[in-house]
């Protein structure tokens, strides 16, 4: 057992979280990221953010892509008001169970960037633009990519799951995967995921994914899980062990091939 660095007599299994010197609870002051030594207690804490000043390149090709697909479902046919899903871009490219079990894999692709109206589209486009704008900048471009594409294929994976029947499609598993992994690494990074807002913004989506009927439950939760994983694997488990970025990048892809592998073992059964 250590003892506190400036009273030698007192053991303690509490460090600063600053400089990590042992101290003893006479010597403790609570702080918003932990638990100080006097001298660090002192100090200013220096305001951790995710933003910088990069742009979010990707997350403007990611949402101009949604959109100009958005016009061309208008242009099939697709409802513009979400009533109802239809027009030949969504038939053909909307994830289900029958598509994906007749070896129609761009589906869990192409789900995840057809949406069933307007409002749909415009709802997913804020929630890229906004989470995009902060995590893209943060992990950089192709760690970005990695999220959302494994995410979105997570997201395809959920919604097959619990959806034996119908069509999915949105880039909500996608949305989700990001949220997941803005998480993670917020608290990397040392900042609290509730003080900024992130965690209340999950809860109330999670809570309208399952109260509001029609909404892919599966894709939602399918989606939160594969940002989180991958987020986890690049950041947490290559700080704690060591782990090469080529090696949890690695990782990371095969995540989406098993999403993918998943997704047609349950559309065969």
């Amino acid at each position: 057992m250590e003892t506190c660095y400036r009273h030698s007599d007192r053991e303690t299994g509490v460090s600063c979280s600053n400089c990590e010197r042992p101290i003893c609870p006479d010597c403790m002051t609570s702080t918003s990221v932990g638990m100080r030594c006097p001298e660090c207690a002192r100090q200013k804490t220096k305001v951790k953010t995710l933003a910088s000043v990069t742009t979010p390149s990707l997350t403007y090709v990611l949402i101009g892509i949604n959109v100009a697909i958005h016009l061309g479902s208008f242009l099939s046919g697709a409802s513009a008001t979400g009533g109802s899903v239809g027009g030949s871009l969504i038939t053909e490219g909307a994830v289900s169970r029958p598509g994906v079990a007749d070896g129609e894999l761009w589906r869990l692709l192409t789900a995840g960037f057809l949406h069933g109206g307007l409002f749909h589209l415009m709802f997913n486009m804020f929630a890229l633009y906004v989470l995009g704008g902060m995590l893209e900048p943060a992990i950089g471009r192709l760690r970005f990519g990695l999220v959302y594409f494994v995410s979105l294929l997570a997201g395809s994976f959920g919604a097959l799951l619990l959806t034996p029947t119908g069509l999915t499609v949105g880039a909500s598993g996608a949305i989700f995967g990001l949220m997941g992994a803005a998480v993670i690494v917020m608290r990397n990074r040392g900042v609290n995921p509730m003080e900024s807002g992130l965690g209340m913004w999950i809860g109330l989506n999670l809570l309208i994914t399952f109260a509001i009927p029609g909404i892919s439950i599966g894709g939602h939760i399918g989606g939160l899980l594969g940002g989180g994983l991958a987020a986890l694997l690049m950041y947490d488990l290559s700080d704690r062990i060591r782990v090469p970025q080529a090696v949890t990048t690695a990782m990371v892809v095969a995540m989406g091939v098993l999403a993918v592998t998943g997704s047609i073992a349950i559309s065969a059964a």
